[in-house]
């Protein structure tokens, strides 16, 4: 099927040519025709298959053709709600790329940054508002955001912002919202609880779209090689002196661990940048654009960053720390392989990290392919290394080297 089947306006259309979208994908065939239709929607699918287009194309289009009838701005029409700045500006990228022939405006708001600009921006007129929460309840509560004429809402990741964490938000974000409207829902991975919540949130029955027995796609090799909790940054250091053009995103557990996992591969002489949620908004926002040009070819991130790194031809991600919770295996090697590109997913699991291995195997419903490693391999990778700052067996041979220097000495006394 093409895009030129669907009953969606010309002017779409030709963006979708311009950016170059063939066919649809499976979730944005399955996803279209019931939100054109103005139905509730409650998608699951695999990351890296189309999501934000699923929902973009066929909102742009209700849209812009209600703008046809109804020539002057009106108010807040879209509402999409998202768990951090970095998906934020890119589902506003391609609500603004796929919107550019139309007369639909997008704009988004989040943390990190000044509020003045914002409200500044906000005063010209939108009709999609993409949002984190924190920003959007400020610019609400102060009067600057009125919510009361949004007909659409949408939670992008949303297992995520249905969450404890999100889930208060959520609901006072519901007081401000007309009672008639339509809610999609849209992430790579759900259980029953968040289902639930999602049911309880809806008027109208909700259309599930499920997604395939495996919530990885098929185009990611997976392995995991077993690797002590000390030993790791060796073999990261490896890895990415053996893959020099390859772009390489790797997943730690906490923002101390990025920060020395990047000073551990500066001194080995790589190039590194992190990004977490102690970074301002500007800092995150260049370092994404290094990544993303190839100037940096490693980037190291937290859990925080996994839902919105949205970068082309991620060659590896590596998980350098496995994750506390399974399901985030999902979301962060889902940064690669995305469309039709290959991607490789690899992980570094140390012996107090097994437990998390088999959970997260009984997630994905199959086993993860171990990367045999032999000690003569395991040694040398050590000894590959460059970084010998924190080589405790070099420390121990200097203090031995030493301690034999004094004795002699005190023996010529």
């Amino acid at each position: 099927m093409k895009f030129e089947e669907y009953n969606i306006s010309p002017e779409i259309i030709r963006s979708l040519h311009e950016a170059g979208f063939k066919r649809p994908t499976d979730i944005q065939y399955k996803s279209i025709p019931p939100i054109l239709k103005g139905e509730d929607v409650l998608a699951i699918a695999q990351t890296g298959t189309g999501k934000t287009a699923a929902f973009a194309i066929p909102v742009l289009d209700i849209l812009h053709e209600r703008k046809k009838i109804a020539r002057r701005a009106d108010g807040i029409k879209c509402l999409v709600m998202v768990p951090t700045r970095e998906l934020a500006i890119q589902i506003t990228e391609v609500f603004e790329q796929l919107g550019k022939n139309t007369r639909v405006k997008t704009f988004s708001v989040f943390g990190g940054v000044e509020q003045a600009p914002q409200i500044a921006r906000l005063e010209t007129g939108f009709d999609i508002l993409v949002a984190t929460p924190g920003r959007m309840f400020d610019l609400v509560s102060q009067g600057y955001l009125k919510l009361h004429r949004v007909e659409i809402l949408i939670l992008d990741e949303a297992d995520h912002m249905l969450d404890l964490g999100f889930i208060k938000d959520i609901q006072d974000v519901m007081k401000h919202l007309p009672r008639n409207r339509q809610t999609l829902f849209f992430s790579a991975t759900i259980n029953e609880k968040i289902k639930k919540l999602a049911y309880s949130l809806v008027n109208n029955a909700i259309r599930i779209q499920v997604s395939p027995k495996d919530p990885v796609a098929k185009n990611i090799d997976h392995a995991v090689a077993f690797v002590e909790m000390d030993d790791k940054r060796f073999f990261l250091e490896r890895m990415v002196k053996e893959n020099p053009e390859s772009k390489i995103l790797v997943f730690v557990r906490t923002k101390v661990r990025a920060e020395r996992v990047m000073k551990a591969m500066e001194r080995a002489g790589l190039k590194t940048q992190t990004i977490h949620g102690d970074k301002d908004q500007q800092d995150r926002l260049a370092v994404m654009q290094k990544f993303k040009t190839g100037e940096v070819k490693v980037l190291v991130a937290t859990d925080v960053s996994a839902r919105g790194i949205d970068i082309a031809n991620v060659d590896f991600v590596v998980n350098y720390d496995l994750p506390e919770q399974a399901e985030n295996y999902v979301h962060r090697v889902g940064r690669t392989g995305r469309g039709t590109q290959k991607g490789h997913a690899i992980s570094f699991c140390s012996t107090e990290e097994k437990p998390i291995l088999s959970e997260i195997e009984s997630f994905l419903d199959k086993p993860i392919k171990v990367m045999e490693i032999t000690k003569t391999d395991y040694h040398e990778t050590l000894d590959f290394s460059q970084d010998q700052s924190y080589d405790l067996k070099a420390l121990l041979r200097e203090v031995d080297t030493f301690e034999n220097a004094k004795k002699k000495k005190g023996k010529k006394k």
